[in-house]
């Protein structure tokens, strides 16, 4: 049995499998990472970041894609 994790994503409740970077969840959720802004625990991470950055018990994320427009 893989070990899991409750988080809150955008204000929603989720439950990861672990180990997960935050690499790893924007991409199981559909996401480029190179287009995404993402907040860990009320802090702004860096793209260099994401690899880097385990994901544990109660993290709290703020994931918002960048759109190109005018």
């Amino acid at each position: 049995m893989k070990a899991t994790a409750n988080i809150t994503a955008n204000g929603k409740a989720a439950t990861i499998e672990l180990p997960c970077r935050i690499t790893d969840f924007i991409q199981r959720q559909a996401l480029d990472p190179r287009i995404v802004i993402v907040e860990h625990n009320g802090e702004p991470l860096r793209r260099d970041q994401f690899a880097n950055v385990e994901l544990k018990e109660g993290d709290k994320l703020e994931v918002v894609r960048i759109v190109a427009g005018g």
